[in-house]
């Protein structure tokens, strides 16, 4: 595993203690006068080795359990800044500090910050927004839009519905071209063959044609079933490979890295007529500066979600040179998308379900 998980997971683990911290208190602070102290002392312990034990069971991968894992992560993230808010409040109103309404307030305060935050999240996680960009290429090309969404990450939280979405939110926008960089299923095939998403898939359609690409839980243990499922949707997956297009553009799809052998994007491009408009899907924006040296005219990514959840974006800003939004760099223009679907829970806080709408033009 490489050394930035590792980092990843320790970080994980410093801002659990400190979560966990908070929680305690806030926790006695709303209970004090329900619950005497011996109640609360056991209740802290019980709660402080439950988190643990689940979290450190799952980074592990004794007895993993990734959504129980982030449903208490968030869960502890939102609490801490519910309680930030009721502290800064508390700070605020010190002429009623001693003021036994003014501390019953907070304590009902509290629940409602912790409610708003699990429903902008929701809300965010579910409802797409729409973000258009217009963009000009240096090599002939009759002008194009393209749709772009990534990260489905198809599944039993998020499945035929939001796919029939996804195809109205096309069909209004009248793109020309699809295309799909990446997890478009959740690890494995098991929700999607159960919940009949394949008919829903199947309807994305757009007169260039629909093309997709492999991420990184599309490999996880299930890719054979999970590139047979998207093909057999009909959409043109491209594993390492090119596809040209009306004569126009050329269409290269890059594995994700954990593909074996996966060959370099230059040695990729060495088969393609350079002369036409390149397009690149690589799911992980990771060598989104080695290719700006590349004839490559156009790149989207996913992966990063934009952090998904507050204050991941931080890492991920850490982590990759173009983490989220769109760049143009060299000749090339470079988009990350922060994702149409979510990954593991249905939260998304500081980040938005997208659909990315791009207007291409040629000299």
């Amino acid at each position: 595993m490489e050394l930035r998980y590792y980092i990843i997971f320790a970080v994980v683990v410093l801002f659990l203690q400190l979560f966990l911290i908070i929680f305690d208190r806030t926790f006695r602070w709303l209970f004090k006068n329900q619950l005497g102290k011996k109640s609360l002392f056991v209740l802290s312990v019980f709660i402080f080795i439950a988190a643990n034990a689940v979290i450190l069971l799952t980074i592990f991968r004794i007895y993993p359990n990734f959504r129980l894992s982030a449903w208490i992560l968030a869960f502890l993230l939102y609490s801490s800044f519910a309680s930030l808010s009721c502290f800064i409040l508390f700070k605020l109103g010190k002429q009623w500090q001693n003021s036994t309404k003014f501390n019953r307030t907070l304590r009902l305060f509290y629940p409602i910050v912790l409610a708003g935050l699990f429903g902008l999240s929701i809300y965010n996680a579910y409802t797409p927004k729409i973000l258009h960009y217009q963009i000009q290429l240096n090599k002939p090309l009759p002008a194009l839009r393209i749709g772009v969404a990534s990260d489905f990450h198809l599944g039993a939280l998020f499945g035929g519905e939001q796919i029939d979405e996804l195809e109205a939110i096309f069909n209004r926008e009248k793109v020309d071209l699809i295309l799909l960089p990446g997890d478009i299923m959740d690890d494995n095939v098991n929700a999607y063959l159960a919940e009949k998403m394949q008919p829903h898939l199947a309807k994305l359609k757009a007169p260039l044609g629909v093309y997709a690409t492999l991420g990184n839980h599309d490999f996880f243990g299930d890719k054979t079933r999970v590139a047979q499922g998207i093909r057999r949707a009909g959409l043109q997956l491209l594993e390492d490979e090119s596809v040209v297009v009306n004569h126009q553009f050329v269409i290269v799809g890059r594995n994700d890295e954990l593909a074996i052998n996966r060959p370099e994007t230059q040695t990729l491009l060495q088969t393609v007529d350079t002369n036409l408009p390149i397009f690149l899907m690589d799911h992980r924006p990771t060598d989104v500066m080695k290719h700006s040296q590349l004839p490559i005219d156009l790149q989207v990514s996913g992966h990063t979600h934009k952090g998904q959840i507050f204050p991941a974006n931080l890492f991920t800003m850490l982590m990759y040179d173009l983490a989220y939004g769109y760049q143009k760099l060299g000749n090339g223009h470079y988009f990350v998308t922060s994702g149409y679907g979510f990954w593991g829970i249905p939260l998304r806080l500081g980040s938005q379900s997208e659909v990315l709408i791009i207007d291409v033009s040629g000299k």
